[in-house]
């Protein structure tokens, strides 16, 4: 109340405070995200009458994945929880460019994806849905066919591409020269059309860490300043490298965290291993961003954990309990909630296998995102590490007077971890498994878990046994009990007569 009450004080004082607190609340927004990472022609193929250049034996062309495929599964992506997707780029591409990057108009939608009704559509039903829709924006090259390459006009738009051999797109594409105002703003006035035309909710720069950093930003500054509330994301192409300084020195609010991702792989792919692997690489790189399992060009981790022998849905449950509660913002990887195998790139690119979901796994995705998005110390609380036995380990998020415990099992067999901080007459509930946790005869708080399990834990009044529950229940095999001591006795007394 008192805060309230500085915040209004504040706000009669100096009028413009009312426009920091709402860009602050804002820059904390994007952590009650859930998104879904969506490579378009590999996604669903929702319309068959734009299927000129499908060809499915060919892993590089275009597979049949459409805007009115992603328009056809919203409701079923609701349902998992996901709050926002991400589109891989859906302007017009040269011929096979499937993934998007061979931008031949920065203006036109792909013909293999639609139309910008189709664009407009979804983002229209996404809206109505509480989704929002992010496209991935292409600002650092163009088809080495598009007709801006060969214009004598332009020829200082173009400079020499020095990537050609690094990723499998970035041979037939060309650099553009971000150093020249020309580009910068044919960038701006791309950004501002897509923005204009479709309502879309925000932008994943692609190689943003390629980005001519003084452009960038003063183009995010550009957008967000007409947008206030637009969502700017950034993919990292050269992962090693990458220091933090895109958040730092632009108005990108988050990028994806290729730190985070190598340890939580390693560590669930194989039963046993330690979480505090992941805990201590997260608090030594000190990054956070958007956390993921799989991406687009990295094999599969289902593929991944059933090389070591562990069990999909098992593994999935444990490594989706740690993204959902560790700090930063979950994305995941379109068709890892079947959950689809695959090896390297372009094996881990194949059509979602809709026909082949895991029913199970459905359901504990529903469950712990209504979990995060229920908690508001998932989304933005305070990180603590309370204790390990083995592969388990116990954590604690706390925000705002309240606290979230997660403990996750990641070991060949049972284990227990005590907990301090809980008062007598309290309990711990388990929100994922229904467990109780409560006092020992010693005072105690144990939390053991068996093999392979995790359960997230909030506290509350420990009310005892519930009678209410139990009367009936007693009196019913008291009633039971007795009508069998009554018919044993006259069965007797039967007997002895005869």
């Amino acid at each position: 109340m008192k805060r309230l009450f500085f915040i209004i004080l504040l706000m009669s004082l100096f009028p413009g405070f009312s426009q920091v607190v709402s860009a602050a609340e804002h820059e904390t927004a994007i952590n009650g995200e859930i998104i879904y990472d969506i490579l378009v022609d590999r996604f669903n193929n929702g319309d068959t009458s734009l299927d000129a250049q499908v060809d499915l034996d060919d892993p590089l062309a275009y597979h049949g994945g459409d805007l009115q495929g992603i328009t056809d599964q919203l409701d079923h992506l609701q349902e998992l929880g996901y709050t926002t997707l991400v589109l891989s780029p859906i302007m017009e591409n040269a011929p096979d460019g499937y993934h998007g990057y061979w931008i031949e108009n920065f203006y036109e939608v792909d013909e293999q994806f639609g139309t910008m009704e189709d664009l407009q559509r979804l983002v229209e039903e996404a809206h109505k849905r509480n989704m929002k829709i992010v496209l991935e924006f292409v600002t650092n090259y163009v088809s080495s066919t598009h007709m801006m390459v060969e214009d004598p006009g332009k020829h200082d738009w173009i400079k020499e591409n020095n990537h050609a051999q690094s990723f499998q797109w970035l041979d037939q594409t060309a650099v553009l020269d971000q150093s020249n105002p020309d580009v910068q703003h044919f960038i701006k006035d791309v950004a501002d059309f897509w923005i204009e035309e479709a309502d879309i909710d925000g932008y994943k720069f692609h190689a943003a860490d390629q980005v001519n950093q003084a452009f960038l930003d003063e183009l995010t500054a550009h957008i967000r300043g007409n947008n206030p509330e637009f969502y700017l994301l950034g993919h990292i192409l050269d992962d090693e490298a990458y220091t933090g300084d895109l958040t730092e020195n632009t108005s990108i609010q988050a990028v994806k965290n290729h730190a985070l991702y190598t340890p939580m792989t390693n560590v669930f792919a194989k039963a046993g291993t330690p979480i505090t692997q992941i805990y201590e690489k997260s608090q030594n790189n000190g990054l956070e961003g958007l956390n993921y399992l799989d991406n687009p060009y990295k094999e599969r981790f289902t593929q991944k954990l059933l090389e070591n022998g562990r069990t999909p849905l098992t593994t999935w449950k444990l490594a989706l309990t740690y993204l959902y509660t560790a700090p930063g913002i979950p994305m995941i990887y379109q068709g890892s909630e079947i959950p689809m195998g695959g090896g390297e790139f372009p094996d881990n690119q194949q059509l979602v296998e809709w026909n082949s979901a895991d029913e199970d796994l459905e359901q504990f995705i529903n469950r712990i995102s209504a979990l995060r998005s229920e908690f508001p110390p998932l989304q933005h609380g305070d990180y603590e590490l309370l204790g390990s036995s083995g592969a388990m380990s116990l954590f604690k998020r706390s925000y705002d007077g309240e606290s979230v415990y997660i403990a996750i099992n990641n070991d060949t067999e049972s284990q227990v971890i005590p907990i301090d901080g809980i008062e007598l007459d309290q309990q711990l509930k388990g929100l994922l498994g229904d467990n109780l946790v409560r006092a020992n005869g010693d005072g105690q708080f144990n939390i053991g878990l068996p093999r392979e399990t995790a359960e997230v834990y909030v506290v509350q009044e420990d009310t005892g046994l519930n009678w209410m529950v139990i009367s009936p229940i007693a009196g019913t095999m008291i009633v039971f009990i007795l009508g069998i001591m009554y018919l044993t006795r006259k069965q007797k007394k039967r007997e002895a007569d005869a």
